[in-house]
């Protein structure tokens, strides 16, 4: 037997940074890539994001025989590899923008609400990385796997089962080879809306010969009892925070109250629009992303702002209506922070921008501050803490533990097998 009739693991990014894992699986010809992000490091302060550039500074991995000939000037060996594939788990940036980078005749698989919401998302050519030859706003051909259905790449099988994340539609993913089985979990936690789905993804892997897990809730091991801490306060779960957001609404009745919210975290947005006291209008921006899924929301245009030809006109509110209310409408706000009534009400749910390590952050906070703007930042994760970490990989009882998407890979423990912490284009046998 040769390694190339053995399963075979290559990490070409994401192994220490929060997001951006490049992991491809081989057996004999056939081989599969998974995720398709960039790792976000806005602090870079890059000339452009070419292919080039992105290569050179570790923002996405140097793997051979997946990307777009055009970009890498190199031909895809077709010799070598007779059966090709590449998977995204969601939508988020970190997993899927560099999606278009992909070579066009490698098929792409996603879950069905990821295939369904990117040519919305890159409709100003503002989402994705562009694809050679093709205008900004072009999505290449994504197939939209049916949960649970086996794929077949040669020698590989794939399956995509639905998951939990703050990205809506988020998947899990089983890789099957003639000798072994892997898990990988995506983005995953278990405090959100589906944990039931989590629990009968890691029951199909469990004993699998090695789970790829994400790992970014130990990434901050200084701050796991700092009260201040970004990852580790606010809300318990998903139901607590939008409860807060309507405790918040009752507690101040007079008082204009706005918001945000990240585009790809759906789930929660619609859940406050079904819970809030006061009617929700949004952006028309996020009302026009909505209709996609078949959604039709009250909704705003900004002064100036191009019209959507696909919302009705009926649902539409008045801007300036919005501005010199004070009891009626909560109302997402996405710019224009001087046209707010001072002494309001924000609330910055894991919207953009993100955080201190984004250079808006710090001229948004003061847009606001400017204006006596009070600022509540109401966080849920996305991801698992160190305690729902340990349930998943206790449910799972993998024989290998590979972390990947965190700071601290190291800090992750497998009682059940071995831990192993490759490094940046390691190729391990299984």
């Amino acid at each position: 037997m040769t390694s190339k009739d053995k399963t075979r693991l290559t990490f070409y990014n994401g192994l220490t940074t929060i997001g951006g894992p490049m992991i491809e699986v081989a057996y004999r010809k056939s081989h599969v890539l998974f995720d398709l992000g960039e790792v976000y490091r806005p602090e870079l302060k890059l000339p452009d994001e070419s292919y080039q550039t992105l290569i050179k500074n570790q923002l996405i991995g140097d793997v051979p025989n997946f990307y777009d000939p055009k970009l890498t000037g190199q031909p895809i060996d077709t010799e070598r590899w007779e059966h090709a594939a590449a998977y995204m788990s969601h939508l988020h940036l970190d997993h899927s923008k560099a999606m278009n980078f992909l070579a066009p005749e490698i098929p792409l698989y996603a879950g069905p609400i990821t295939a369904q919401m990117m040519a919305p998302l890159n409709e100003q050519g503002d989402f994705l990385l562009p694809a050679a030859g093709h205008a900004a706003s072009y999505v290449r051909p994504i197939i939209a796997a049916e949960y649970r259905k086996p794929i077949e790449v040669g020698d590989i099988t794939l399956e995509i089962w639905p998951s939990d994340h703050d990205a809506y539609g988020a998947t899990g993913l089983l890789i099957k080879t003639p000798d072994k089985v892997i898990a990988y979990t995506g983005d995953v936690r278990l405090h959100g809306y589906h944990p039931d789905w989590v629990h009968q993804f890691l029951a199909a892997a469990k004993g699998c010969a090695a789970l790829i897990v994400e790992g970014t809730g130990v990434s901050w091991p200084e701050e796991k009892h700092d009260e201040d801490s970004e990852e580790f306060t606010g809300p318990k779960n998903e139901q607590e925070l939008t409860a807060e957001i309507v405790q918040l609404q009752k507690d101040n009745p007079k008082r204009q109250i706005t918001f945000n919210t990240y585009p790809t975290n759906v789930e929660r947005l619609l859940r406050i629009i079904a819970d809030s006291p006061r009617r929700v209008v949004l952006h028309a921006g996020r009302a026009h992303l909505l209709k996609e899924l078949g959604k039709d929301y009250p909704y705003y245009y900004l002064p100036g702002e191009q019209k959507f030809a696909d919302l009705k006109t009926e649902l539409a509110v008045p801007y300036e209506e919005l501005l010199n209310d004070d009891h009626k409408y909560l109302w997402q706000a996405v710019g224009n922070y001087a046209d707010l009534q001072a002494n309001g009400l924000y609330l910055h749910s894991n919207a953009e921008p993100l955080g201190d390590f984004d250079p808006a952050y710090k001229p948004f906070l003061q847009d606001l501050a400017n204006k006596r703007i009070e600022f509540k930042a109401l966080r849920c994760s996305g991801h698992a803490d160190e305690e729902e970490l340990r349930e998943i990989i206790g449910e799972v009882q993998p024989q290998i533990l590979i972390p990947v998407h965190t700071l601290h890979p190291e800090l992750e423990e497998n009682p059940f097998g071995e831990r192993i912490l490759p490094k940046r284009n390691e190729t391990i046998t299984l």
